[in-house]
C-alpha cells in the first residue's frame, strides 16, 4: 500500500512556529517530564523567562527580580528596560526575533537564538506578557501560542521592566508539579552567578555577595571541609574548590550564567588543570584520581557566542573564548595554573591539608587495589550471564542514541523474584532495566569503599551503573528503588540509599536517585478501574464509583500482575526524587538512621509511630476484598 502513495507538492508541509514547537517540544526544551527530575521541561520554561531578566541585569538594568510560582502558575517581573512596546507581540511569538543578535548589546548573554520565550508561549495553557516602558504599558494574552487579546497601550506609574505570567500546558506536561527544592536550587544558582542581584522567590530573598564561594559554602558542610574554600576570580572566569570527607567528585559548572548540568569543554579543562597544577606545585606525579578524589568545585566562565550541544544548553561544545582568543581549554588551564599555584604558595596550611587528603586517597586506593582487581574479574565473568541484571537497549552514556530516549533510561532496583518478574515482564525493554537483589543488602554505614568490592552484590550494582570511576559514564538517567511499602521494603530502601549516600553521594546530589511510587489501592466497578496512591485518592475514587465499588489493598509489588504493573511504570509513572537540602548533613543523617541504636532514635520512632489499624474503612457500605480486609 505504501508504495502507491503519491509524493507530490501536497506532501510537503510547512508547520506554523507554534505547531512545530508543540509537535517537537524536545527540540526546544529537552525532555518533558512531570517535574520529578530537576531538568524536566517545566523548570526549563522557568529558566527561559528568567534568562532574559538576568541578561537585562547583566547589562546594568535592574537589580531585583520578583518570582512567584504556585502549583500551576509562574509569574516573573523584572525591572530592566522593558520590551519596546511596538515589539512586545513579536518578541514572544516570532522565531528569530530578539535583541541579542547584535553582540555589542549582549556580548556574553545566556540566550542568543530568540527561541526560548516563544517555546514557553507555545507550551503554555495561558501566557501573558506585559511591558512597562517610560510611563506606558502594553499587554498581550496568548493560549498555546495563539494570540487571543492585543490590548492598547495604556499609561502606567509602574517602573520600567517586563512581567510574564504563564501556566504550563497540562496536556503537554502530564501530571506535572513543581518541586520547591529544585526551584530554590535554580534560583540560588542565578544569585551566585550574579553578585548584587536580589531575587525574591515566593516572598523569600535570594542574594549572594561572594559568588561561587557562597555556592560551595551552601553545598559543603563546614565540618566536612578539609581546608577553607579556595576562591579565585579573573576576567570572565571564577572558580571555587575544596576537598571533603565524602567519596567521589562533585562539580558545578556554568557558562554565561547557564548551569551546564552535563559539563562540557570548560569542566573537562578545569578537572585537567586541577591535576596539572597540583602535580607541579608539589613536584610529584600523583595519580589524577587521588588528586580529584573528594573534590567539590565550581567553575563559571563567560564567552562570546557559546556553542552548546543542545537548545537547553546543558553541555558546552568546544570553541574559543572570543573571535581571536585562545581555546577555552587553554584559557582555563592558564588561569588555574597561575592562580591556584599562587594561592597554595600564599596559604601553606591549605597546601598541607590538600596534600594530606591526596595521600589519604592514595593509601585507600592501594589498600583496595588487590580486592578491586579480583572483584572486577568476577564482575566481568558475571556480566556474561548476569542473572541480576535485565538490561535495556538504550543507555544514558551512549552518545549516538536519541537524547529523548537517553533521558528516559532507568534502572529499577528490586527485591525478590516476584517483584522483579512483574517489572521485567511489563517494562519497556528499550529504556528500562531491572537489577534484582536476593534479599536485604548489607548495611554499609561507616564502612570504607573496600566493602563495595568485597560484597558481590554491591560490586555488580556498581558495574551495572558504570560508576566505578565517577558518574560521567552513568548508564541510566534514573536509578529507581522499587521495594514494597511495608516494614521490610522500607528497610531495604534505607539500605540501598545508605550505599549510594556513603559511596556515591554525587549521584544523589545530581538528581539520579528515585523511589518508585506504586498504588496502595485498586478501586473498581464493572465500568471503570481507578488506582489510588493515598487514602485521600481512595476516598475520591469511592465517591466517584459508588458504594458498591470493590476495593483491593495491595500488599506488595509481587502480587500486582505484569499487565497492571505496566501502567505504573509507563507514561504515568510516579517517582519521588531523593533530594538533599542544604541542611542535610550526610554523616549525621546516616549516623542517626543506620548507625548503632540510640535512645534518640528510639524516641523518634515512638513519637512518629503510626499503627496500621489507623487506616480503616469506616464506611460499612463499601465492599472490600478478602485480601484487603486481612491487610488493613
Amino acid at each position: 500500500m505504501a508504495a502507491n502513495v503519491q509524493y507530490t507538492e501536497d506532501s510537503i508541509k510547512s508547520l506554523d512556529w507554534k505547531e512545530h514547537i508543540r509537535l517537537r517540544p524536545g527540540m526546544y526544551i529537552g525532555k518533558l517530564g512531570d517535574g520529578s527530575a530537576q531538568d524536566d521541561g517545566i523548570y526549563v520554561l522557568v529558566k527561559e523567562i528568567l534568562d532574559n531578566s538576568i541578561d537585562e541585569h547583566m547589562m546594568g538594568h535592574g537589580k531585583t527580580i520578583e518570582v512567584k510560582i504556585s502549583e500551576h502558575k509562574v509569574e516573573i517581573r523584572d525591572y530592566g528596560r522593558g520590551i519596546p512596546l511596538g515589539k512586545v507581540i513579536d518578541c514572544v511569538s516570532k522565531i528569530n526575533t530578539g535583541g541579542k543578535y547584535d553582540s555589542g548589546a549582549f556580548q556574553k548573554s545566556v540566550g542568543l537564538n530568540g527561541v526560548g520565550t516563544k517555546a514557553v508561549n507555545a507550551l503554555s495553557e495561558s501566557f501573558m506578557v506585559q511591558s512597562f516602558r517610560e510611563g506606558e504599558s502594553k499587554v498581550a494574552l496568548f493560549q498555546k501560542g495563539e494570540l487571543i487579546e492585543d490590548r492598547k497601550v495604556e499609561k502606567t506609574s509602574e517602573r520600567n521592566g517586563t512581567k510574564i505570567v504563564f501556566s504550563p500546558d497540562a496536556s503537554v506536561f502530564k501530571n506535572y508539579h513543581f518541586i520547591p527544592e529544585y526551584l530554590e536550587n535554580q534560583i540560588w544558582n542565578y544569585a551566585f552567578l550574579n553578585s548584587g542581584l536580589t531575587i525574591n522567590f515566593n516572598g523569600v530573598k535570594f542574594y549572594s555577595q561572594n559568588g561561587l564561594l557562597d555556592l560551595l559554602d551552601r553545598k559543603v558542610d563546614e565540618d566536612s571541609r578539609r581546608y577553607p574554600i579556595i576562591h579565585l576570580k579573573g576576567t570572565d572566569i571564577e572558580i571555587a574548590l575544596t576537598h571533603s570527607n565524602q567519596y567521589g567528585e562533585e562539580y558545578y559548572s556554568f557558562v554565561n550564567g547557564q548551569f551546564t548540568t552535563q559539563g562540557g569543554t570548560h569542566l573537562a579543562a578545569f578537572r585537567e588543570s586541577i591535576v596539572k597544577s597540583v602535580r607541579e606545585f608539589f613536584k610529584k606525579d600523583y595519580d589524577a584520581s587521588d588528586i580529584r578524589q573528594s573534590v567539590v568545585a565550581a567553575i563559571a566562565v563567560r564567552v562570546q557566542e557559546p556553542v552548546f550541544e543542545s537548545q537547553t544548553k546543558t553541555k558546552l561544545g568546544s570553541h574559543s573564548v572570543g573571535p581571536d582568543g585562545p581555546t577555552l581549554r587553554t584559557f582555563v588551564n592558564d588561569f588555574v595554573k597561575v592562580e591556584l599555584d599562587n594561592y597554595l604558595h600564599k596559604h601553606p596550611d591549605t597546601a598541607n591539608a590538600l596534600l594530606k587528603r591526596i595521600l589519604q586517597s592514595e593509601r585507600e586506593r592501594k589498600e583496595i587495589s588487590g580486592i578491586k582487581k579480583l572483584a572486577n574479574e568476577r564482575a566481568k565473568k558475571a556480566n556474561l550471564h548476569n542473572k541480576k541484571l535485565r538490561d535495556c537497549r538504550v543507555h544514558y552514556d551512549d552518545n549516538k542514541a536519541d537524547t529523548e530516549l537517553k533521558d528516559g533510561t532507568m534502572l529499577f532496583i528490586t527485591e525478590g523474584d516476584s517483584a522483579s518478574g512483574s517489572i521485567t515482564k511489563s517494562r519497556n525493554v528499550q529504556t528500562q532495566a531491572v537489577f534484582s537483589l536476593r534479599g536485604k543488602p548489607l548495611n554499609c554505614y561507616s564502612m570504607t569503599k573496600k566493602v563495595v568490592y568485597e560484597n558481590e552484590e554491591f560490586n555488580l550494582l556498581q558495574h551495572a551503573l558504570n560508576i566505578e570511576d565517577g558518574i560521567e559514564g552513568l548508564r541510566y538517567r534514573k536509578i529507581v528503588i522499587a521495594t514494597d511499602a511495608d516494614v521490610d521494603g522500607m528497610h531495604i530502601r534505607l539500605l540501598i540509599m545508605t550505599y549510594f549516600l556513603q559511596f556515591f553521594p554525587d549521584l544523589v546530589k545530581n538528581g539520579h536517585l528515585y523511589i518508585l511510587d506504586t498504588p496502595l489501592f485498586r478501586v473498581r466497578n464493572k465500568k471503570e478501574t481507578i488506582y489510588c496512591y493515598t487514602d485521600e485518592e481512595r476516598q475520591r475514587a469511592i465517591n466517584k464509583l459508588g458504594k458498591t465499588a470493590e476495593i483491593t489493598r495491595f500488599k506488595g509489588l509481587g502480587e500486582i500482575s505484569p499487565e497492571e504493573f505496566g501502567g505504573f511504570i509507563g507514561e504515568d509513572i510516579r517517582l519521588e526524587p531523593i533530594i538533599l537540602n542544604k541542611e542535610t548533613k550526610i554523616a549525621d543523617l546516616l549516623g542517626f538512621y543506620m548507625g548503632k541504636n540510640t535512645p534518640n532514635r528510639q524516641t523518634f520512632i515512638i513519637d512518629n509511630l503510626k499503627i496500621e489499624k489507623d487506616i480503616v474503612f469506616d464506611d460499612p457500605g463499601v465492599k472490600t476484598t478478602e485480601e484487603e480486609t486481612e491487610t488493613v
